[in-house]
């Protein structure tokens, strides 16, 4: 089946933008495959009312990233069935470090994938998107908010998007695979109520500058109250004093890692003196001392399922359970 290209008045894309996503799309869909030619710049600019020009920088653009190649004699052919995803994480750590392996690991060879981060700047965000539009053939995004999703994103085709992790779409059309950061979370409390209920006080170590969903402090003052826990919200913890029957549950692993030193200062063991549960596992975790106790979903399991989403191209819509997964330190 030859190429076609219709133009979109109405669309944001410039013609160039346009044309090398339709390109793209075509490869990814299967319409155009290895070896199959492109319409010649001239029968192209006819058929489509583009420039010469237009025609001719799409081309090059596409031959500078691999997707076609040219030959003196036959012209514009797909070089190969490459695939090129999108994956925009929030920031680095050790559990998205394991969702990105197990992610990469299940995708087969002729998948590449551009690994890139916001931060949680609305502007970098935004411009990474729009950056991105043509560019690939599938996108996995992590939102900036658990509440809503960027406006920014409705520029994505939604069957090439995945949501990921945070901010569940309210659109029936945008797939994802996110955590659940209330019922699951209480839960997960539960669960390890009879060893939390060893220590005087339960503390929840939650920075205002964090980006972890605020309901977790109100399943975590329902939680504690229903158990009539003496509880306090921690948002600085290196103004607390850390001491013998307290018990803490860490977000960020910069405030874990405050409180094992102080432990260890102190002379206090962990599990028995102070308690502790840590938000997200990573493999450092099952090992550190004799094991951190924490809260979390299988971020390997993710992976794959992610990958799933961007091979066979069919939307998943799944909310992932959190476990508690008791370790030595509670």
């Amino acid at each position: 089946m030859e190429f076609t290209f219709k133009l979109d008045e109405s669309s944001s894309q410039t013609k160039l933008q346009q044309l090398i996503h339709a390109i793209n799309e075509a490869i990814s869909n299967g319409t155009l495959k290895e070896g199959d030619f492109l319409p010649s710049v001239n029968k192209l600019s006819r058929n489509s009312g583009l420039s010469r020009d237009t025609i001719f920088k799409a081309y090059t653009t596409l031959k500078q990233r691999s997707v076609i190649a040219s030959t003196p004699t036959k012209g514009y052919f797909v070089s190969n069935e490459s695939f090129k995803v999108m994956m925009l994480l929030d920031d680095f750590s050790a559990f998205k470090e394991q969702l990105y392996g197990s992610f990469r690991n299940a995708l087969p060879e002729n998948y590449s994938v551009d690994l890139l981060f916001h931060h949680y700047n609305t502007a970098v965000f935004e411009q990474l998107i729009l950056n991105s539009l043509g560019r690939y053939s599938m996108y996995v995004v992590m939102n900036i908010h658990n509440e809503r999703l960027e406006p920014v994103l409705t520029k994505i085709d939604s069957n090439k998007l995945l949501i990921l992790d945070m901010g569940r779409p309210d659109s029936p059309d945008i797939a994802y695979i996110v955590q659940d950061f209330k019922q699951a979370f209480y839960r997960c409390l539960e669960e390890g109520s009879e060893q939390i209920a060893k220590y005087e006080e339960f503390n929840l170590v939650f920075p205002e500058s964090t980006p972890h969903p605020k309901i977790t402090v109100e399943v975590f003052k329902r939680f504690c109250e229903q158990h009539q826990f003496k509880y306090e919200l921690v948002s600085k913890i290196k103004n607390k004093n850390i001491g013998k029957g307290q018990a803490y549950l860490v977000i960020k692993d910069e405030d874990l890692v405050h409180i094992i030193k102080q432990c260890k200062k102190k002379g206090l063991k962990p599990g028995e003196d102070v308690g502790i549960i840590s938000y997200n596992d990573s493999p450092m975790k099952e090992i550190v001392g004799s094991g951190i106790t924490v809260i979390s979903v299988d971020f390997e399991a993710m992976g794959k399922q992610v990958a799933h989403f961007v091979e066979s191209k069919q939307k998943i819509f799944e909310t992932l359970p959190s476990r508690l997964i008791m370790r030595g330190s509670l």
